[in-house]
This record gives C-alpha cells, sequence and structure tokens, in this order.
C-alpha cells in the first residue's frame, strides 16, 4: 500500500494537531507556572517501533531523542498493556535530565501496540537537595539528590500506582503543586491516546502504517534534498564555557561536522571533548544528541519535517565518559538541558557559517541568568504556604543570520523560541515577587549585517518572608559570537544590591537568599551578528536608533551610519546618505590600509 500525496498531508497534518491537543492540555491544566506560563515542556508521538513521528512545537531538547524514552519502555516492560503509563526521568536511560518527568502511555489499536504518547514536563522541584532543579555543584547524583524514575510504571488499568505517587508527594516539595503538573502530564499523553485510536478507526490500521512508513520516506528526501544543497567537506566548531564550580578553567567544546551532499549525510563528531567531571554540567546522552542535531536543524530548509526519517541522515559520534557525550554513571546530569547544551547548538550552527555566504547562524546568548532563577520560601499572604518554581522574566539574545536579526525572545538556543515569557502580573500575584524593571539593554547586539537580539535587564526583590533564589550564569567570559564578520554580544552580569542600594558582587553559580528592600539585578547577553555591519542597511540602523536600541554613537561608530532627527516627528531618525557615505569609507579605509 502506498499512502495517495494528499493523505500524506492530512495524515501529518491530524498527527500535529494530535500534539498540539497534548500541548493544549498541558498548557491549559499545568499547575506551576513554569508548565502554565513559561511553557517548559514538550508533547510527542512515537512509533511502536520507537521511532518519533510528530512534535509539531515541542523544544528541541526535549522531543529529539524521545525514541530513547520509549526504548526503554519497551525494553524494561515486556508485557506492558492497555491501561499503563509509565513516569521516566532518568538521564542515564534516554532521557534528557532529572528535572523533566516524562510520561510514556503505550497506545493499543485492536489489541495490538501502534504508538507512544510522550509528554515530558520541567518540573518545579524535582526532590534535589536543595530548592532548585539546577545543581552546578553536585559531584553525583547521591549529592543531587533527585528523584529518579528509570522508566517505571505509574499507572495500571488506569489507575495510579499509590507508591510511586507516595515516594513523589513524600520527596518534591510542594506535593500538592507537583501533583497537578503529574494529571497535567498524563492527560496530555491519555488525550493522544484517545486519538490516536480515533485516527487508527477512522482511516484503518494498514493505511497508518502505510502512512507513517512513507511519511518518514518523504521526509528523508527532503533531508537528503537540503543536504544536497550545502557544500561537501569537514567543518570544526570550537567554544568555551566559563569558569564554574570544580571547572575553574571552563570547558573547552568541539563538534566536528562532516557533509557529504552528494550522499545527503551529516555526521557530527563530540568524541573529542572532556571527560565527565564532579559536578552537574556533564550531558545525557539525549541531549548531547539533540543539541547538535539542532544546530544542524537551525542551518537548513526549515520546512524539512523533524522526524525519525529525517534523522536518518544525520549520524551523531558520542564517547561513553564524556562531559558532552554518554554519562557514566553516577556523574550529576543536572544541567544537562542548559550551559554545555546550549554551547553545542551554537557552536554547531556556527559553524556551518563557515561553508560560505548564507550558510549557518552566530551564536545565540547562553545562560539562564537570575532572571530564570528558581525561587522558593513561606509566602507571609497565604499562611506562610511554601512555594518553588523556576521563573522567566528575562530572555537572552539571538542569533543573526544570514537574512534576518536574531529574536528578543530567544530564551536559550536549546529552546528556540518556543517557550514563553512570565506575565510579570502573573508571577507577582501566585509568588511574593515584586518586579522592579524589565527592558532590553541599549547597545547590547552583536553588530552585524543581521544584527543579534539585544539581552535583557530584570531586576526583582521579594515581598514578605526571605526569598531562596537559586541560579546559573554562562556567556559572562565568553559571550556570544558573531560569523562572517559580525560582532560579538555583550556578555552576561548580575548582582545583589542591599537596602542601601549598593550592589554586590555574586558568583556565577549559586544560591542568594534575599528579603526585602534587597533586589537582583540580571543581565542577559545579546546575541552574535551574521555579517560585517557596515553591510546592514542604513534604514535600518536609522530604526534601531529611533527604538532606543542602538545609541547615535554607536551607529556612527560601528555601523557607519550618521542619522539625523527628523524635524516633523521627535525621536524618529532619518539617515543622512552622504555622511554615512563617507563615514563608511572612512572605517573601511581604516580597517583595510592597504585598500584605501
Amino acid at each position: 500500500m502506498t499512502t495517495e500525496p494528499l493523505l500524506l498531508a492530512i495524515l501529518s497534518n491530524r498527527l500535529d494537531r494530535i500534539v498540539r491537543e497534548m500541548t493544549n492540555t498541558l498548557l491549559r491544566a499545568g499547575r506551576s507556572a513554569v508548565l502554565n506560563t513559561a511553557r517548559d515542556f514538550s508533547c510527542s508521538i512515537i512509533t511502536s517501533d520507537n521511532e518519533l513521528l510528530a512534535s509539531a512545537e515541542g523544544l528541541p531538547v526535549h522531543v529529539i531523542g524521545t525514541e530513547l524514552l520509549a526504548k526503554a519502555m519497551t525494553e524494561l516492560h515486556d508485557d506492558f498493556r492497555e491501561g499503563d503509563a509509565f513516569l521516566h526521568n532518568d538521564p542515564y536511560l534516554g532521557n534528557t535530565h532529572p528535572a523533566d518527568h516524562a510520561i510514556l502511555v503505550p497506545v493499543f489499536f485492536e489489541g495490538e501496540h501502534v504508538f507512544t504518547a510522550c509528554a515530558k514536563a520541567h518540573q518545579a522541584d524535582c526532590g534535589n537537595s536543595l530548592p532548585t532543579t539546577y545543581m552546578p555543584g553536585a559531584r553525583d547524583i547521591y549529592e543531587e539528590g533527585a528523584l529518579i524514575f528509570p522508566c517505571v510504571q505509574v499507572q495500571r488499568e488506569f489507575k495510579d500506582v499509590g507508591d510511586i505517587i507516595r515516594m513523589c508527594r513524600r520527596r518534591i516539595r510542594v506535593p500538592d503543586q507537583w501533583y497537578g503538573d503529574y494529571l497535567a502530564t498524563l492527560g496530555a499523553a491519555r488525550i493522544a491516546e484517545r486519538r490516536l485510536k480515533e485516527l487508527c478507526k477512522e482511516y484503518g490500521r494498514e493505511a497508518v502504517r502505510a502512512f507513517i512508513r512513507d511519511w518518514f520516506d518523504y521526509s528523508e528526501r527532503r533531508m537528503i534534498d537540503a543536504i544536497g544543497k550545502l557544500p561537501s567537506g569537514r567543518i570544526v566548531g570550537e567554544a568555551r564555557h566559563d569558569p564554574y564550580p570544580n571547572l575553574p578553567d571552563g570547558v573547552p567544546l568541539k563538534v566536528t561536522v562532516t557533509i557529504d551532499s552528494a550522499g545527503g549525510k551529516i555526521d557530527l563528531d563530540l568524541r573529542d571533548n572532556p571527560d565527565n567531571y564532579p559536578g552537574g554540567l556533564n550531558e545525557s546522552q539525549a541531549c548531547a544528541t539533540n543539541n547538535v542535531m539542532t544546530g544542524v536543524f537551525n542551518s537548513i530548509d526549515p520546512d524539512v519535517p523533524h522526524n525519525a526519517g529525517s534523522f536518518r541522515r544525520i549520524s551523531v559520534q558520542l564517547r561513553e565518559g564524556c562531559i558532552a557525550g554518554i554519562p557514566k554513571f553516577p556523574h550529576s546530569c543536572s544541567m544537562a538541558t542548559t550551559n554545555i547544551a546550549d554551547r553545542l547548538v551554537t557552536l554547531t550552527q556556527a559553524a556551518f557559517a563557515n561553508l560560505g555566504e548564507g550558510f549557518g547562524l552566530a551564536e545565540g546568548a547562553l545562560g539562564m541568568g537570575i532572571s530564570y532563577g528558581v525561587i522558593s520560601g513561606e509566602d507571609a499572604r497565604y499562611d506562610n504556604e511554601s512555594y518553588v518554581n523556576q521563573i522567566f522574566l528575562g530572555s537572552t539574545g539571538g542569533p543573526g543570520g544570514p537574512v534576518a536579526d536574531g529574536w528578543p525572545t530567544y530564551y536559550l538556543p536549546v529552546a528556540a523560541s518556543l517557550m514563553y515569557h512570565d506575565s510579570t502580573e502573573v508571577d507577582e500575584q501566585k509568588y511574593p515577587l515584586q518586579v522592579w524593571e524589565k527592558r532590553l539593554i541599549p547597545n547590547s547586539e552583536g553588530a552585524g549585517r543581521q544584527r543579534g537580539a539585544l539581552g535583557s535587564k530584570v531586576v526583582y526583590g521579594c515581598k514578605n518572608n526571605p526569598m531562596t533564589v537559586a541560579y546559573t550564569f554562562d556567556g559572562h567570559e565568553n559571550p556570544a559570537r558573531g560569523v562572517r564578520g559580525g560582532m560579538t554580544g555583550q556578555g552576561s552580569d548580575g548582582w545583589k544590591t542591599d537596602k542601601a542600594g549598593n550592589r554586590i558582587a555574586v558568583p556565577m553559580a549559586g544560591t542568594q537568599v534575599i528579603v526585602p528592600d534587597e533586589r537582583l539585578v540580571s543581565m542577559t547577553g545579546g546575541g552574535g551578528g551574521y555579517g560585517s555591519p557596515l553591510d546592514r542597511t542604513a534604514e535600518l540602523v536609522a530604526h534601531d536608533v529611533s527604538e532606543g536600541w542602538v545609541s547615535i554613537e554607536r551607529a556612527r561608530n560601528i555601523y557607519g551610519v550618521v542619522v539625523t532627527e527628523s524635524e516633523a516627528e521627535k525621536r524618529l531618525y532619518l539617515v543622512d546618505e552622504e555622511a554615512t557615505r563617507k563615514q563608511r569609507a572612512n572605517i573601511s579605509a581604516v580597517a583595510n590600509p592597504s585598500n584605501s
């Protein structure tokens, strides 16, 4: 049986619609703000052969590699049946990191396992020894402290396994919040189960099987075509993570990319990286794989489907016991979804820029910073009720690309702008949080023909009882770099101010306890630029000046654009074309004296 082209399009969109319904369910039903406001979760559908079929708008760091989760389910539970559900957060068995709880539901039709529905949600708390889901200083999984579930059964015959639920409610902070998030995640997977059964009933099992085969083959052909547009060759991407606890010199990172355009294959080699270390930055296998694959997909035709068919044309070489590979138990993978992960995404896409004009992207800004902190404490407004949640109040600057500026809503390279920005009002209502300032930082972009996005400044404090804030940085010493003549974005920073307004330095990763009248300041980095800033369209520079994103002086000195204020409208700046031509000629002459 061969699937007709029209039916191929219909069924692929039906599957995406199912995933979007899963997503809407989790977003609307989630209890914690990290789910119902920031949308730090992803949903996907996997075949019975453990291949990723559909993920719609899932975060790249979550969905590429979900087949490893389904594989664990089928290998560990050879007697799974309808009504079962499994809880999986084991980073040594295919999950991303312990704070991502994945619910797997095997979907049966006429007694046969046909799909696995997966909903993966970042937790407000996962039982770590400290009130945070990120433990950069944890020497191993034991010091980290998270409850680890290596694909354990959490439902049987559609009913909770009480032992597992009681374990979570006893260990995880704010247990009612966790249980609400669990029900939302489970509900998303059960919605998919229902809809996939309806799909099989409507079209028939054999037609659906044929579609899966043909959809994967079509996706593979699209990937072959996309790779065929790249020059063949071997390129290397290198970067360095900032110094961190137990890593005083930072972490050098490297990916070797081999492109066979005629054969339609890309090989990504991460084996030449440092060994696992006693700390929380170690990558999991799922993250190391999806990070570099994300860098590839960022650099090709965005219409190529993201599924097991297109994945056939990419191979990833990993080494066991490597910080950017397969972790060796019991090394901590607490922060596998950020930091090193973000570096791998950006160094891969930046490496593609070495292929020539029009390829790759600059580096996006890195590091969550204080504006992404995990807040916890007791809220005096509600009888000192406990709270814990990660906030998402700022955003790092997105990278400049061949045809577009960076996005200011980038968040992090691993999230690809798919997460949501917290509502200040919702956060202040839900938690004893006071946000004093949120704005973009002028002149923080990596200048370029297409500039990187600006970083953001966020200032916040607490309303009543002391508040604990756990946070991590990157991109302070090694900010996002530009490519093809583009410039580096401004680095990240952060500090604390006391009641008198004095600035107090804070470490790059750690925990701060603040009281009313103290404030935490977060400065996220700007994205790198693509191409020379002297080639940027002058009218775009004038627009950036009018918006307050770029100063008049920076426009003149970096972009070579001279602007004057409009007589008809204040703060509207126009290009002085003759002065700009001379300024750009002068800058070029200084930069290239032999050509002047």
